[in-house]
């Protein structure tokens, strides 16, 4: 995945050493660290949206909070401001792949807007969709929509008139819902942010349980997740490997990514493929393919 090395350099670092740090800090110190970088390439509008965004202390404040809760306080995996960024760069390579392979999101054939149009309700989706962790994690998807409404139209101010406007911030909404368990995307997009936040799960990201000691098939497969990475598929639009150092990996594949998969709209255009990258796992499980 395309991801810049600042965060690169973030994750390479355990997740819980450095989730935890990060809710040490005093929300003024976490916040003055937060800065979003995803490839805008010539959409203006999307470049103007992320500088905004870098810009708002509010947004950033919530990102805070989410980390708090889930790290400190639930110790489940990490919600700060890198995972958001993860997900905004996968969420975006996504839509772009499809696209580039001739598969056009909602807002192109739905409403007659662009193509750029779809990578801003990608990113604010993604940008936005767990600020509702702030509040508390059980029912976050819902407590993310009532503190995004306004804030996507604070955003967007003066980028886009009525009724587009009131589109965009809509299907930004309709993504954040959707990516809850039981969501039911009904756009390319919200099924995109689906699978996005479902794919920040390399490098050891979702290791915290398993390095505090509760050792299980969901702290065991976390750590198994060494590297995720998108690109064209063989006979889909869109490959996703992930290579994992044992087979319990197989269980976040087979098990979790699965789900998130399954009624995201995504399945016609995806196949997923997971190695296993030791020696002594080749000779139990050395190629592992996702039947959606």
């Amino acid at each position: 995945m395309s991801i810049d090395r600042e965060t690169e350099k973030r994750i390479e670092q355990p997740v819980s050493a450095e989730a935890e740090r990060e809710t040490r800090l005093s929300p003024a110190e976490a916040v003055a660290q937060m800065r979003i970088r995803v490839p805008v390439r010539a959409n203006r509008t999307l470049r103007t949206v992320v500088d905004r965004v870098n810009r708002d202390d509010q947004l950033k404040g919530w990102w805070h909070v989410a980390n708090v809760n889930a790290v400190a306080r639930m110790e489940i995996n990490d919600h700060s401001w890198v995972h958001i960024q993860i997900v905004t760069n996968i969420a975006l390579k996504l839509l772009r792949q499809l696209t580039k392979h001739g598969v056009e999101p909602a807002m192109v054939t739905d409403y007659g807007l662009t193509r750029d149009d779809a990578e801003v309700v990608v990113a604010l989706t993604a940008l936005t969709h767990c600020v509702g962790m702030a509040v508390h994690r059980k029912g976050h998807e819902d407590f993310s929509l009532f503190l995004a409404e306004p804030k996507l139209r604070e955003l967007l101010d003066g980028l886009y008139g009525e009724p587009d406007l009131t589109v965009v911030v809509s299907e930004v909404l309709q993504g954040i819902i959707s990516h809850r368990a039981d969501g039911e995307p009904l756009t390319l997009e919200a099924g995109i942010l689906r699978v996005a936040d479902a794919l920040d799960m390399e490098q050891g990201r979702s290791r915290i349980a398993f390095e505090r000691g509760r050792v299980g098939i969901h702290s065991l497969s976390a750590a198994a997740i060494e590297e995720v990475e998108i690109s064209d598929g063989e006979s889909k639009p869109i490959r996703i490997s992930i290579r994992m150092n044992n087979s319990s990996g197989i269980y976040q594949v087979d098990g979790l990514l699965k789900a998130k998969l399954r009624g995201s709209g995504l399945e016609p255009y995806v196949e997923v493929i997971a190695h296993i990258d030791t020696e002594a796992e080749k000779r139990l499980v050395p190629l592992y393919e996702l039947d959606l």
